[in-house]
């Protein structure tokens, strides 16, 4: 079984969102490092076997 790393994160903030609305922020900022340091560094794609 391959989980995709993207949904999980994703799931993630969402509820971390809903718990503390004031996380937006800081959620945000987070998701767009990581996904222009990915772009940057040519990393297509994170999956985790189980």
């Amino acid at each position: 079984m391959t989980i995709a790393l993207t949904p999980v994160i994703s799931l993630i903030a969402g509820v971390l969102i809903l718990v503390q609305p004031k996380l937006l922020n800081y959620i945000v900022a987070v998701y767009l490092i990581i996904v222009g340091l990915v772009g940057i560094f040519g990393v297509s794609s994170y999956s985790f076997t189980a």
